[in-house]
């Protein structure tokens, strides 16, 4: 980039950069604690993910932090193996996603429905704004438990000693939050309470004030103005829990970020290299974990309002990591007396824009059954395990899609006196009263081990008057071997109901294979092969 064009869009995207920083400092240290890290973690996040992103990703707008897409996973596995082992986890996912990048196996996550992910989103949404529940509440001291559920439930039995200073300070502050929300949506909510909150907790902390005030001081230490943070690795983190958890983050990453770069895109009416952008997730999340992060990914909040800002490069992104930097090593030590009470009212926010309800009646309108499935999946999340979660519900959507593929897919044509009276779907032949004396039945799209016995399962429905089946192949583009073995049975089935078999359209994406059967060479050796349907219903007019 020469010096000119380096200066001019260093003066386009400057307001939008620091912007999106000054966002992203309280949130990245509410991000931390819902992480079921420290509050530093998540700055580091922020800066160092946000910053290696920017630089080798493959999108002008997407912003790279920690988020509370990954906040549920990460908070279940650090309750069992601690926050120190949450930058290895971000270095394995990393390199899981390099990984992916590598072996292109991007294209595969598609496999994991929308009705999943947003399953999978309502579920976490609920772990972060319960995990709250002890700062809501201003309850200190109780035993954790390594199920999320275990807690929340400790929580309710420990309820009477709620404190209520906490509890009217996050009341207002959520209310302030959602109140900006909904009317001045230009000044974003965590940016308006901090300030205040930081105010309060100073004053309880000098005794200026006789309020009883959680902070961040009080529940984690001061907060160093670093910047990095050396993490400690050791033999122990590795194994199959850490391989399994940095798989799902990585899978999870990777869809947060490209459905991220697609939104911006849609936005500003541009193309991000995906290719590129998952390229720059993989380098972000080991460079997160070197310097002490946790996992990242691109946050769509933190995104738009990148957009909304006036962004035009990616240079704002890079801006905004820098500026954290800045502002971290100025302000930071200030945020410590954030009231606890502020931090889970930030995070109740956070959770509750997360859920898309828009979303949902777009899945109830139009399939009950993948609406429900995501109702299970966040039931999953919540009650299990995030991991489990998303597992079960991208298996159960892998079988619900299977178990659509094996219907019968194809038309019939049905002909009688040497004219067509009907043509139907291959899934209404039960139900018809008059099959013809010549029935036409097309393939469509696949014959496979799948539906091969839907097919048989529907060839068994002709009548007994229908005495000539075509089966035509012009509408099937791909066959295998239990294809071409369950076509053979097709044709055995109905000889033994007295019916001459016929095939036509035999196309050269599924000729190759076919050619190779026995059942072909019969059939052409008998005549009963043509190029068209349509021709092979003439010749039968003209035999009849």
């Amino acid at each position: 980039m020469s010096k000119p064009l380096f200066f001019s869009t260093l003066k386009l995207n400057w307001k939008s950069g620091l912007t999106v920083a000054l966002v992203a400092l309280p949130l990245s240290l509410s991000l931390g604690v819902a992480a079921g890290a420290t509050p530093l973690m998540g700055v580091i996040t922020a800066i160092w993910a946000g910053l290696v992103a920017a630089l080798f990703g493959g999108s002008n707008y997407n912003v790279v932090g920690p988020t509370g897409a990954l906040s549920g996973l990460l908070a279940t596995y650090a309750l069992i193996h601690g926050a120190a082992s949450l930058p290895f986890l971000a270095i394995l996912s990393g390199f899981i996603i390099l990984l992916f990048y590598v072996l292109r196996w991007e294209r595969y996550i598609v496999f994991i429905p929308a009705s999943v992910v947003h399953g999978f989103t309502l579920g976490v949404a609920f772990i972060i704004g319960l995990n709250q529940l002890n700062f809501a509440l201003g309850l200190k001291g109780l035993p954790t438990h390594e199920r999320f559920f275990d807690n929340v439930l400790e929580s309710f039995a420990h309820i009477g000693q709620t404190s209520g200073v906490a509890v009217v300070l996050f009341a207002i502050a959520l209310a302030v939050i959602i109140a900006l929300r909904m009317y001045v949506p230009r000044i974003p909510g965590a940016i308006a309470i901090a300030p205040f909150g930081i105010l309060i907790g100073w004053l309880a902390e000098r005794g200026i004030v006789s309020w009883n005030v959680q902070t961040i001081a009080s529940k984690f230490g001061s907060i160093p103005n670093h910047i990095a943070s050396m993490p400690h690795f050791s033999l122990d983190m590795i194994g199959r829990q850490a391989v399994i958890a940095a798989l799902t983050i990585a899978v999870v990453a990777i869809l947060e970020t490209l459905i991220s770069a697609k939104i911006a895109d849609g936005m500003t009416k541009t193309k991000s290299d995906q290719r590129k952008e998952m390229f720059g997730l993989g380098l972000a999340n080991v460079a997160s974990g070197l310097f002490g992060g946790i996992p990242a990914t691109a946050a769509l909040a933190r995104t738009s309002l990148n957009i909304k800002s006036g962004a035009t490069h990616k240079m704002s992104a890079a801006i905004a990591a820098i500026g954290v930097v800045i502002i971290a090593l100025v302000l930071l030590s200030g945020f410590q007396y954030l009231p606890l009470a502020f931090v889970a009212a930030i995070l109740v926010s956070v959770a509750l824009f997360m859920v898309e309800r828009e979303q949902f009646v777009h899945l109830y309108h139009f399939d009950k059954r993948v609406f429900g499935l995501s109702f299970v999946v966040a039931a999953i999340t919540i009650i299990e395990d995030p991991i489990m979660g998303i597992l079960f519900g991208s298996v159960i959507a892998l079988l619900m899609f299977v178990n659509t593929l094996s219907w019968a897919q194809g038309e019939i044509t049905v002909n009688k006196g040497g004219k067509i009276v009907g043509r139907y779907r291959s899934d209404e032949l039960e139900t018809l009263e008059e099959h013809g004396d010549v029935l036409v039945y097309r393939f469509a799209g696949q014959l496979t081990y799948i539906n091969a016995q839907g097919h048989l399962e529907a060839l068994a429905q002709i009548s007994d008057e229908t005495k000539q089946v075509v089966l035509s192949f012009r509408n099937l583009f791909y066959i295998d071997i239990d294809g071409v073995d369950a076509v053979a049975e097709m044709i055995e089935l109905l000889e033994q109901n007295g019916k001459t078999v016929y095939l036509s359209g035999v196309n050269r994406l599924v000729g190759a294979m076919v050619k190779r059967s026995g059942w072909y060479g019969h059939l052409k050796e008998s005549g009963r092969i043509f190029e068209s349907a349509s021709q092979a219903l003439k010749q039968l007019s003209v035999d009849a």
